[in-house]
């Protein structure tokens, strides 16, 4: 687990999830999980739980023990009819100093989520919720949220275009995100300031890739390897 620092959460929310899905291929929850409200966006480590049954005692307990600035996340198996969160828990969830929660299921409450302004992430919205009975569940545990692994401490980051799980080794990742929001930044400010217009990109030229006589070039070396 890296527990990050203030300075790693500022430069990560400087910078968007996709701009670092450009360099993993996996470790990415399926895009049917996004936020309540786009503007939400959220980085912290994972405290994981895992409810499988209309039961949602396990996440109260979550709520109680996390630190403040985790992201819960939750998987909720294949269920993907009851509610687990609601904007009463979101609230609470808030007072706690929760930084955000993430289920591989539907929410409730909707426009109550919507008007609290907690970031909460879930596949969709439910009238029919969970019960706290205290009999199934567990924290603290490896999970699965929407297709991608989940370990205590790990690192969640998300924002409206869905949520990734950092690897613990990010310092390249973040820095290439950076150099990527710079590059972007720059660009916008050419077409603003400069009437800049977009011909070709910078790092891959594409008309040699797709005009380039393949067919000539493996015929010549096809020549040359003849004795």
């Amino acid at each position: 687990m890296v527990k990050l620092t203030q300075e790693v959460i500022d430069r990560f929310m400087q910078v968007a999830p996709a701009q670092i899905g450009h360099h993993i291929s996996h470790g990415f929850m399926h895009p049917r999980i996004k936020p309540v409200v786009p503007s939400f966006k959220i980085i912290g480590n994972a405290y994981t739980v895992r409810m499988t049954e209309r039961d949602g005692a396990a996440l109260y307990y979550a709520l109680m023990k996390a630190e403040p600035g985790s992201i819960i996340v939750v998987d909720r198996g294949s269920d993907d009819i009851f509610a687990c969160a609601g904007d009463q828990l979101a609230l609470m969830a808030m007072h706690r100093g929760i930084g955000g929660l993430v289920i591989d299921g539907p929410a409730t409450d909707r426009v109550g989520l919507e008007k609290l302004g907690f970031p909460v992430f879930c596949t969709g919205f439910s009238p029919v919720t969970c019960l706290c009975k205290g009999t199934n569940g567990e924290v603290q545990i490896p999970i699965q949220c929407g297709g991608a692994v989940v370990h205590p401490g790990d690192i969640i980051f998300g924002d409206a275009d869905g949520v990734i799980v950092v690897p613990d080794d990010y310092e390249p990742l973040l820095e290439a995100a950076e150099k990527m929001t710079a590059n972007e930044k720059r660009r916008a400010e050419r077409v603003e300031k400069e009437g800049y217009k977009f011909l070709r990109r910078d790092d891959v030229d594409v008309e040699k890739l797709f005009e380039f006589d393949m067919e000539a070039a493996l015929a010549e070396i096809k020549k040359k390897c003849q004795y």
